[in-house]
């Protein structure tokens, strides 16, 4: 038995408490956590965006840090800053961290904030440090930056760059949930209304760790390399496919980063289906996540209404398993 697998999946499920009707989201938020990537969530409002985020805070009892980005604030409101402070009489510059230095960094609808502001989280997204008047400030070790925003409202708003995007290693696209699901979601806020009598016991965030350390002795064969590779270069050379649409479709692929990710996710989507191996169905599985956001559209896709998600469906049905 693997209990670092067993207190996963126990993690998983007591999110799926709070969290009903996007078990998606779910399972694609532990992929991001257990490959130390970072998260885009894209969902209208009342989507479970933020609740998800506040649940996988408190199942593992970390510390979770939120900032509302809005056209006026400050990279500093988001690094910190260094303040004078008087220390034995004497004015000395000390630095306040700021929201950041937490396990989990909520970044509320990123995009109404303008490039400044972003590209504050860049040092931090990828290389899990920030740098303030020159001094180099290294953040926790579970650290991970989930950032959400609307697809509706783009008034007022600064799209995130290409640069900024692909340190995403996910992206979820969030609609709203069915019937059912809605008269789940009024129960369960009902029963939280009621005192409570017991809670859940918090999971140990050192399980993430372990579950790292095994993720990456998860085999992979050369055919499943080689299939995953073929999707990514798919996005490149669209013109291979001359039965196919891709070249009309797509104006720039994916980055070698993309390939990285792929890799990762599909690891570790395999171990969290207790496997230790890679199959293309892992690939298939976390693919739609890895690349929406790493593909920009023609104009006469975008004219023509064609979503990244089509796009991505027409590569796999393109691109053979070696």
């Amino acid at each position: 038995m693997n209990s670092t697998l067993d207190t996963v999946l126990q993690l998983k499920q007591q999110m799926k408490k709070s969290v009903i009707g996007q078990q998606h989201m779910v399972d694609t938020l532990l992929v991001a956590l257990l490959t130390n990537g970072n998260v885009l969530l894209e969902g209208l409002p009342g989507t479970a965006k933020t609740r998800s985020i506040k649940a996988l805070a408190a199942s593992l009892s970390v510390s979770l840090g939120r900032v509302q980005f809005t056209p006026d604030l400050l990279p500093s409101d988001v690094t910190g800053t260094e303040i004078y402070q008087d220390v034995d009489g004497k004015p000395t510059l000390t630095f306040q961290p700021g929201p950041v230095f937490n396990n989990l960094l909520l970044a509320d609808e990123i995009n109404r904030s303008p490039a400044k502001v972003q590209a504050a989280l860049l040092e931090a997204m990828e290389e899990r440090q920030i740098t303030v008047a020159g001094k180099t400030y290294k953040l926790p070790d579970l650290f991970m930056v989930l950032a959400t925003q609307n697809p509706v409202e783009q008034e007022g708003t600064y799209p995130l760059p290409e640069a900024q995007m692909d340190r995403f290693i996910m992206k979820i696209n969030l609609d709203y949930p069915d019937a059912k699901a809605e008269e789940q979601i009024i129960r369960m806020v009902r029963a939280e209304d009621q005192p409570q009598s017991s809670a859940d016991e918090p999971i140990d965030p050192q399980c993430i760790f372990d579950a790292r350390q095994q993720i990456r002795d998860i085999y992979c064969s050369d055919a499943v390399l080689q299939y995953m590779v073929a999707i990514i270069v798919a996005t490149r050379q669209p013109q291979n496919y001359a039965d196919s649409p891709l070249a009309q479709w797509i104006a720039v692929g994916s980055s070698p980063r993309a390939t990285i990710a792929l890799d990762k996710c599909a690891r570790a989507m395999a171990w969290l289906k207790g496997k230790e191996f890679v199959d293309p169905d892992d690939v298939r599985a976390v693919v739609h996540g890895v690349l929406r956001h790493r593909l920009i559209l023609s104009y006469d896709a975008l004219a023509e209404g064609i979503s990244s998600d089509k796009v991505i469906d027409e590569i796999l049905a393109q691109v053979a398993v070696a």
